[in-house]
């Protein structure tokens, strides 16, 4: 049985725990009415109408990926006989593991910001700084992890172009990265099936990037997460039965950055990741822009009709639907672009 084999029974099975499971958990969501607050200055006015769908779905794929990632590295390891006793095996196993790890303690983030929200009944979860100082927290472990089972180099791979060894300032430079690439993931959870469309795609162009680095435990974890979010997407797509809820984003946020920075292609990174990248720059060009006429004006002016930008495109008219499309398939361009850059920078 071949890796590809393996990998595609992790997806399956994945989508089948994660699809099904939400026949139990958005029932159970709705009995313990754990809904969604909805403020309209956030969206679109007629979003007000999606008050009170069932969040926290975030754990059909958490609770899919985690299981199956790890039960496909076990046959992997077992189908090609892997020596359990070989540094590398051990350490390839413990940088899949801290990735894991990573992705879930960034949904546990998620999840008291949402329950926090549930319990308040307003969309005031954790604070900023709250949020910021855990995230920093569990970054600063996850970087310590890989450095120390996995990737101990400490220069910047752009493919045309790698830096000198930067030393510690690499990880001082990547905390920062880390917590806008995660929130960025977060911010692109605004319309119905979007962020787990746009994640499903950026794990299937991962997969293909860990086969061309030999990265074959990565790719269980890949892959799992991709069968996870097409059956979660099974209960988000439009209309929406049940969100994710930043237990889910935060969680995907985590495993796309993870991912990402395992590989050590950063600018492959960038690639896959640019959808969310551009939502999360809108909102910073938005802001700035606003806070910089009101200084000059004395009246603040936008850029966009609203921001993330998923949000501008609803507002131009835009179904949910024809922007999952649009921001999926800018999604595969961009991975794409990023497959042919490591096969030429290799």
């Amino acid at each position: 049985m071949s890796l590809w084999i393996i990998n595609l029974i992790v997806a399956l099975l994945s989508f089948a725990i994660a699809g099904i499971s939400g026949k139990w958990l958005v029932p159970f969501l709705h009995r313990i009415k754990f809904g969604q607050p909805i403020k309209t200055e956030d969206g679109p006015q007629w979003h007000a109408k999606k008050q009170g769908t069932p969040t926290m779905g975030g754990f059909m794929f958490i609770i899919s990926t985690t299981l199956t990632a790890i039960g496909g590295y076990w046959a992997y390891r077992i189908r090609y006989g892997l020596d359990s006793t070989a540094i590398s095996t051990r350490n390839n196993f413990l940088v899949l593991l801290s990735v894991v790890i990573f992705s879930l303690l960034f949904g546990l983030i998620g999840f008291i910001d949402d329950y926090t929200k549930v319990a308040r009944k307003n969309n005031d979860g954790l604070t900023p700084m709250q949020k910021i100082a855990l995230q920093t927290l569990f970054s600063l472990g996850f970087l310590f992890m890989i450095y120390k089972f996995g990737d101990g180099k400490t220069t910047i791979d752009l493919g045309f172009w790698e830096s000198p060894s930067l030393g510690i300032f690499y990880y001082v430079i990547l905390i920062p990265v880390i917590i806008y690439l995660t929130n960025a993931v977060n911010l692109t959870d605004g319309v119905d099936g979007l962020c787990g469309s746009v994640t499903f795609t950026a794990m299937l162009i991962f997969t293909v990037c860990c086969a061309i680095l030999s990265k074959n435990e990565m790719s269980c974890f890949t892959m799992a997460l991709a069968g996870g979010c097409l059956g979660f997407l099974i209960w988000n797509f439009n209309p929406a039965k049940c969100f994710m809820g930043d237990t889910g984003s935060m969680f995907l946020g985590a495993a796309v950055t993870a991912t990402g920075l395992v590989l050590h292609k950063h600018l492959l990174m960038i690639l896959v990741a640019l959808v969310y990248i551009i939502e999360a720059l809108s909102v910073v060009i938005q802001v700035s822009y606003f806070k910089y006429t009101k200084k000059k004006y004395g009246e603040g002016r936008r850029i966009f009709k609203m921001t993330p930008i998923h949000h501008h495109f609803e507002m131009s008219g835009f179904s949910e639907y024809k922007i999952v499309v649009t921001f999926s398939s800018a999604g595969i361009i961009f991975g794409v672009l990023g497959i042919v850059t490591l096969l030429m920078f290799k």
